[in-house]
């Protein structure tokens, strides 16, 4: 491990970081609020950030430092993110969660009272989780010049799924077009969302939130403080397109208009949210007795917002019975689709397993027959298929770990379950104490620690983070 080139790399990072600081530093201005907490956090991110810049080498990269990097390139962005959070009375725990909440997109949070924060604190908590929705590293991919191979492997360790999306031969022309993509569809919904009557400052919030998939809000009723069907139905469109892969908009536009209809993914993630909407429309309407419409605007609003890990709500959902609460944690375990800002295990991981345990029942029967895993009519190498059950595993055993630990601390078993699954799979909020209309402030140290883990974790795809803390990594 080549700690010169990690801690040059991570400088670049940080200073990058200290430059966006000055637009939540704007906020704070115009809304004539204090500048301290801000102007601190600049001068100390970017001091170290130029201080780490000092360590440049010529040296080249290995798979290694590019894992290296991203990992802990994330941490030291929420991190140093939390210094904002710290500045305005949050304990450093605190600040360290809801950073990496943000920058991870997960969007659970630890504060009570939301609206008693200043405007520009709340701005900067949103403008993380926009940054860290398509991906920090792939943004420093996008304008940090010559990094050639170095900057593949840090692109194939950050972006979410089982393969590459490769769009054009160096990887940088990669990252730009899809951070115009993700800047072209968060300015429509902005506009979107004015036209409907909120305000700037409120579009840009709700913006953050649902292109990166995250679920932070600045009011503590989330998108139900508006009051407005026509707002939740925007908001509903905008986190369903934020859920598909990126890659295959630039495709229908430019190689192949048909592109998503052709897709298995786009189609058997589109018709989850359609099965899981329907049936969440005929429960609310018998268990509550809505009319029709209002049960369907409910339900295809959160299974949505679930299912895509956003996690912005309209309603306490821990109102609900168990059956309909049952269906948000399915489509929440499921998650976007792959190369999305969206988190959990991915529609294209569920897919190629259902189509792998299909292909095992065939070969039960037909022993001798040879025959593949095939995805969008061709084969899916047998590496693949086996890094997704191995990855379905760990994820699984993380999973129930973490649900231990916080149920061994006092917490009930459905908190410790959605809290785990809602952090490891950058979902947001979970049920019972840490519901759509609680927080994860009750939960203990330890147990805060662990979600924190979980985040991180579970955004950069358990991989990159647990080969840090594998022998094998550090050694020569």
């Amino acid at each position: 491990m080549n700690f010169r080139i990690v801690l040059y790399v991570l400088g670049g990072l940080l200073r990058l970081l200290g430059l966006f600081m000055i637009i939540p530093l704007g906020v704070a201005y115009y809304y004539g609020e204090s500048l301290t907490p801000f102007l601190i956090s600049i001068l100390v991110t970017t001091i170290t950030g130029f201080l780490l810049l000092s360590y440049k080498t010529e040296e080249e990269w290995m798979r290694k430092e590019g894992f290296a990097i991203v990992a802990l390139g994330w941490l030291a962005a929420a991190i140093f993110g939390a210094i904002p959070f710290i500045m305005d009375g949050i304990s450093p725990l605190n600040a360290f969660f809801e950073s990496m909440s943000g920058f991870t997109a997960t969007g659970s949070t630890i504060l009570t009272d939301i609206e008693s924060h200043p405007k520009s604190i709340l701005f900067w908590r949103g403008m993380i989780m926009w940054l860290g929705g398509m991906g920090i590293i792939v943004l420093f991919i996008a304008i940090l010049p010559k990094l050639g191979v170095a900057g593949r492997q840090l692109f194939r360790a950050e972006m979410p799924g089982p393969t590459e999306e490769k769009l054009k031969p160096r990887v940088r022309e990669t990252a730009k077009i899809l951070w115009i993509i993700y800047f072209v569809i968060s300015f429509l919904q902005v506009i979107a969302l004015m036209l409907a009557g909120v305000s700037l400052y409120d579009s840009l919030n709700l913006m953050f939130s649902t292109v990166s998939c995250g679920g932070f809000s600045n009011y503590a009723l989330s998108v139900g403080a508006f009051n407005s069907p026509h707002i939740e139905y925007i908001t509903a469109l905008f986190t369903f397109i934020a859920g598909v892969n990126f890659a295959l908009y630039y495709r229908a536009m430019f190689v192949d208009k048909n592109t998503l209809l052709k897709d298995e993914e786009f189609r058997f993630y589109t018709a989850l949210i359609l099965a899981a909407s329907g049936l969440l429309t005929f429960l609310l309407w018998r268990d509550f007795g809505t009319n029709l419409s209002d049960s369907f605007r409910l339900a295809i609003f959160h299974v949505i917002s679930v299912m895509t890990t956003t996690g912005l709500v309209t309603t306490d959902f821990n109102l609900w019975s168990d059956s309909a609460k049952m269906i948000l944690i399915i489509v929440g375990f499921i998650g976007g689709c792959a190369g999305s800002t969206g988190g959990g295990i991915k529609v294209v991981r569920v897919l190629i397993l259902l189509k792998h345990s299909r292909m095992e029942l065939f070969k039960a029967l037909h022993p001798r027959a040879i025959k593949g895993v095939k995805l969008n009519s061709k084969n899916v190498p047998e590496e693949i298929v086996n890094s997704i059950v191995s990855f379905v595993v760990i994820y699984l055993l993380i999973f129930v770990s973490s649900a231990l630990v916080l149920s061994v601390l006092g917490m009930d078993i459905i908190t410790s379950f959605t809290a785990s699954i809602a952090t490891l799979g950058n979902v947001g909020p979970g049920m019972n104490v840490v519901g759509p209309m609680g927080s994860f402030d009750s939960i203990p140290l330890l147990g805060k620690l662990v979600l924190i883990a979980n985040m991180w974790i579970g955004r950069l795809e358990v991989y990159t983070v647990i080969l840090l803390f594998t022998p094998e990594f550090w050694k020569k």
